[in-house]
């Protein structure tokens, strides 16, 4: 048995990004931190920079094969100690007009944000009760509010919000705390990666879509991607990701944003107004934000 100072966590989703400035985080404050990667490649860089207990596993989300095989490999090296920690922090960011999402991708991103999310936490979960644990989900913003154009990853947040509810209820009486983390945009290798499908899905486009979205699409993702750039460093989350795992009590969500005041402001509109005429609401603001006139 693996011994460690604080306990066991398996993170998903480490080659980047948060979860890779996530594993590190931890593995320095004395966690024993199981990263999941999906190569070898990758499994090699995090070691290099760990700096104590970390352990990279090849794990694909979608893979139910990867997923067996880190479990077992993970039961192993943690034997009686359980596993303290689940970060389920895997994703992909699917965007595009409804209309011209190609059903596999929306697949993909449900493969991975949701079908691959329970994947991962169905296996662990013996071990996670072992040690009363936590499992932490990473979500967005987007889990509360939806918006045009990212219909694909805003619908998986939603739907990890309700799992996250419901799982919460159903251990609670095995004494496991079940939360998630709602960020605003990141400053990551993301935002690349959102820049590029969007460059993608606009060259793909007909003349006669490009006529209906092109406009409001290029500026919306246009602002997406300027606002990435300028976003939250990942080592402000994965603070927070820190902070869940060492207090007593977590909360069920953590919201974290540079501008939480909005946040909060635009929460109570929501409460207050009608379903419909909120959204009417921010989709006119919305436009009149980006200086499109239909």
């Amino acid at each position: 048995m693996v011994q460690s100072t604080k306990g066991a966590v398996v993170i998903t989703g480490t080659s980047t990004g948060l979860g890779r400035v996530t594993a590190l985080l931890l593995d320095k404050q004395g966690y024993h931190v199981f990263a999941g990667v999906r190569t070898e490649k990758d499994a090699e860089s995090l070691k290099q920079a760990a700096s104590g207990d970390l352990t990279p596993i090849i794990m694909d989300v979608t893979k139910p094969e990867q997923i067996q095989s880190a479990l077992e490999f993970v039961s192993l090296a943690v034997g009686d100690e359980g596993l303290f920690g689940l970060v389920n922090n895997a994703v992909v960011a699917v965007s595009g007009p409804w209309e011209c999402i190609a059903i596999d991708d929306l697949r993909w991103q449900f493969e991975v944000g949701v079908f691959g999310l329970i994947a991962v936490t169905q296996a662990f979960l013996p071990m996670i009760r072992k040690a009363k644990g936590r499992i932490i989900n990473i979500s967005a913003i987007g889990g509360r509010l939806a918006s045009p154009f990212f219909g694909p990853l805003v619908a998986s947040k939603f739907a990890l919000e309700a799992i996250t509810d419901s799982m919460r209820m159903e251990l609670h009486s095995s004494e496991v705390e079940v939360l998630s983390i709602l960020a605003s945009s990141l400053n990551t290798e993301v935002s690349e990666k959102v820049e590029v499908i969007y460059q993608k899905t606009l060259d793909n486009m007909s003349l006669e879509t490009k006529a209906i979205y092109g406009n409001f699409y290029r500026k919306f993702m246009e602002a997406v991607v300027e606002g990435n750039r300028q976003g939250m460093p990942p080592e402000k989350v994965a603070d927070v990701i820190l902070e869940t795992l060492e207090a007593r009590k977590p909360k069920r969500q953590y919201v974290i944003t540079e501008s939480k005041w909005n946040i909060t402001i635009g929460a109570l509109k929501k409460r207050l107004m009608s379903h419909e005429y909120f959204y009417d609401y921010y989709y006119s603001r919305l436009k009149e934000s980006l200086g499109i006139d239909e």
